[in-house]
């Protein structure tokens, strides 16, 4: 059902009201889940440089207890990243009171998606009727 001019014009006014609230902006900002997905996608990369750095310290030194450590930072970073922004792409993230909640998969599993056998066969039973 579209608004009347009369409700438009007020959702308007409204919407730049809090446009230029930056008390606003800021508690909005701080309720979103993608916004901490991409710091902590940014922490993240800073530890990889630092694992990195770490790696070939270790490496110019001859220490490869330190060079091996240094990958593992690297390693583990990267795998809290990668975690981190699939979690930001999700798009069953919902920002409701700064609490995120995810969906129920379908069947009846509870916790995460079943195993790659069985997103094959869900993909299967959802494919288009022409194509059997």
């Amino acid at each position: 059902m579209p608004l009347s001019e009369h409700e438009q014009r007020l959702f308007e006014q409204i919407e730049r009201s809090l446009a230029e609230d930056p008390k606003f902006a800021s508690a909005v900002r701080a309720s979103d889940p993608r916004f901490h997905a991409r710091r902590r996608v940014l922490v993240a990369a800073g530890v990889v440089i630092a694992g990195l750095a770490l790696l070939i310290y270790g490496a110019v030194i001859k220490t490869p207890p330190l060079a091996v450590a240094g990958f593992v930072v690297m390693l583990a970073s990267l795998g809290y990243a990668v975690q981190s922004h699939r979690r930001s792409q999700s798009p069953d993230l919902h920002v409701v009171g700064g609490t995120t909640s995810r969906r129920r998969p379908r069947g009846g599993r509870s916790g995460r998606r079943g195993s790659f056998l069985d997103r094959m066969e869900d993909r299967w039973r959802q494919r288009p009727e022409g194509h059997r």
